[in-house]
C-alpha cells in the first residue's frame, strides 16, 4: 500500500528524517566534505587547504568560518613572522571520519560499477 503524498509518515520516521536533513545541512555542502576530508590527514595551514581543495580564497575563507562556528574545525593562529593560520579538525570533526570511509567503500562498489 503506498503512501499517499498528503499523509504524514510517522512521528519515528519524521524524527530519524529529520536527524539526517539536520546533519546535512550542517556538513553538506560540496566544500564544507571537501574540507572535512581533506583536514582527516591532520592540521593544515589556509594555503595548503586552498592548493589541495582547489577552492578559492573566498570560498575557502566562508567555509572554514562555518565550520568553526558549527564545531568541526579549531582554528589555530601563530603570529611568528610569517603569520601562520592552521586549521584542524575538533572531536565532532574527527567523529565523521567513520563516516567518510563508509561513504568510500559505498562509492567504491556503486560508482565503480556505473563508470564500467
Amino acid at each position: 500500500m503506498a503512501i499517499e503524498e498528503h499523509q504524514q509518515p510517522s512521528d519515528q520516521h519524521s524524527e530519524e528524517t529529520c536527524y539526517v536533513v539536520d546533519s546535512l545541512e550542517q556538513i553538506g555542502s560540496r566544500w564544507r566534505l571537501v574540507v572535512l576530508h581533506d583536514l582527516q590527514e591532520g592540521e593544515k595551514r589556509f594555503n595548503e587547504l586552498k592548493r589541495s581543495t582547489g577552492a578559492s580564497s573566498r570560498t575557502l575563507s566562508r567555509v572554514l568560518d562555518d565550520l568553526q562556528e558549527t564545531g568541526f574545525v579549531t582554528r589555530r593562529l601563530e603570529e611568528d613572522a610569517p603569520v601562520a593560520t592552521f586549521y584542524a579538525l575538533t572531536d565532532k570533526g574527527r567523529s565523521l571520519c567513520p563516516v567518510f570511509d563508509e561513504i568510500e567503500d559505498w562509492a567504491e562498489e556503486w560508482l565503480a560499477e556505473e563508470e564500467e
